[in-house]
């Protein structure tokens, strides 16, 4: 889909532009090779390169090609896994870690967009979740009880504080997350490459790795055109992984998601939705988020994929649930529409693995890779540079398992989808 305004739709539009790559050509040598110029990728190139580590980044297209230049762009605190369920899954200890660190990602997030100056829309608000009905609110309720008592800095709102801050009555409560916020996610990772460039990273597109082999004690990755040997190998390619360790990518099940662009508000019904500019999501199964950027545009998505019928359909829907979210919006017009895939795990919680000596990986982020995959680079690079110990990592240490059933689940969900948004609305 390179080239493709459904690949990364508004984003592409409004994010600065990418700095200047080129192809790798030639043979290179470095410390550590990062495969993935995506949130993970290039924060662990940032982060390594800053510590004076030689590094480069290789990637198959380009800077934010896969889900760090499509999603919604919401910087949420922990995962979708319930708080106090985190060390059931996980055992104690990595629980306990994961909840600290994810607990305090998004600030990770907005440190370096200040270090950095990264032009990205930043929005430090906080992220409201949304209640739809007695069982929505009950889900809520469980949720905001747990962080609290982690001293997290979240709040639940009744009905009417939630419309304020939402500018709808369709909610019956939300979660007010004042850790989180929100970014351009394409303006953020063509940030951060920046930030590693100028830290001495070298990155290189359009250089799929075709083959890696041991040489010595030393890793050669090989590309159409060149070659990277490398003590170190980072695999961040996450849910656009392909060769060549396709375990990475059979451990993951793809949902699609797709979001709806508006063109830019009047100033009257603008001042009217989520005028503090949280962004938002809700409690439904097949959910719905729904953020304004800058320039005033609504920016509606859900589950599908915009491709054969799925464009109509979803299209179609977004219109009708924005119509009855929003009735002051008299005239829903889209400006851009664009979806990708989420890397979904079967417990909803990332994996860390070794997949030879000396490659290492995290992937698995569930739809929320902003703020995870920020300082997981960031503890990818630590762990290298020998500062944290596999024993201290925030998740235990795991091969690839595939999930049963992928292809068929897959289609499924996107078929699923389809039908359900076909006769709905969301409301």
């Amino acid at each position: 889909m390179l080239n493709d305004e459904r690949s990364h739709g508004l984003w592409a539009k409004t994010a600065p532009a990418a700095p200047a790559t080129e192809r790798l050509r030639g043979d290179i040598s470095v410390d550590v090779a990062v495969i993935g110029a995506g949130f993970t990728g290039l924060s662990a190139a940032l982060h390594l390169a800053e510590a004076g580590t030689k590094v480069a980044v290789i990637d198959a297209v380009e800077i934010g090609y896969g889900g760090s230049g499509r999603n919604v762009g919401l910087v949420n605190a922990g995962m979708w896994v319930m708080p106090n369920d985190l060390p059931g899954v996980l055992g104690q200890t990595h629980g306990e870690r994961l909840l600290e660190l994810l607990g305090n990602a998004p600030q990770s997030v907005f440190d370096l967009v200040d270090k950095y100056a990264i032009d990205c829309e930043l929005e430090r608000k906080g992220t409201l979740h949304c209640a739809v009905g007695q069982d929505g609110l009950k889900q809520l309720e469980q949720r905001a009880e747990q962080w609290l008592a982690r001293g997290a800095a979240v709040r639940l709102l009744d009905a009417s504080e939630t419309a304020a801050k939402v500018g709808s009555n369709a909610y019956v409560a939300a979660l007010l997350d004042n850790r989180a916020g929100t970014i351009q996610p394409l303006g953020y990772v063509r940030g951060l490459a920046k930030a590693a460039l100028g830290a001495g990273a070298a990155i290189y597109t359009q250089s799929p790795v075709a083959a890696t082999e041991r040489s010595g004690d030393r890793w050669r990755l090989r590309t159409q055109s060149g070659t990277v040997s490398a003590d170190w190998v980072v695999v961040a390619t996450n849910a656009y992984t392909t060769s060549p360790w396709p375990e990475l990518r059979t451990e993951l099940l793809h949902l699609p998601y797709f979001n709806f662009a508006t063109a830019p508000l009047p100033e009257d019904v603008r001042k009217t939705i989520l005028p503090e500019r949280q962004g938002g999501w809700d409690t439904k199964e097949i959910l719905s988020s729904f953020r304004m950027d800058r320039a005033g545009r609504l920016i509606f998505g859900s589950v599908g994929a915009l491709r054969g019928t799925g464009m109509a359909i979803h299209k179609a829907w977004a219109a009708r649930s924005i119509r009855k979210l929003f009735p002051q919006i008299k005239n829903v017009t889209f400006e851009a529409g664009w979806y990708g895939s989420i890397g979904m795990t079967s417990d909803s919680l990332p994996r860390f693995h070794t997949l030879a000596p000396n490659i290492i990986s995290f992937s698995g982020y569930n739809g929320r890779g902003i703020a995870p995959g920020t300082v997981f680079g960031r503890i990818l690079a630590e762990h290298i540079a020998g500062k944290v110990r596999e024993a201290d990592l925030p998740l235990p240490v795991t091969r690839p398992k595939e999930q049963g059933l992928r292809t068929i689940r897959e289609g499924y969900y996107e078929v699923g989808a389809q039908l359900a948004h076909l006769v709905g609305s969301r409301f």
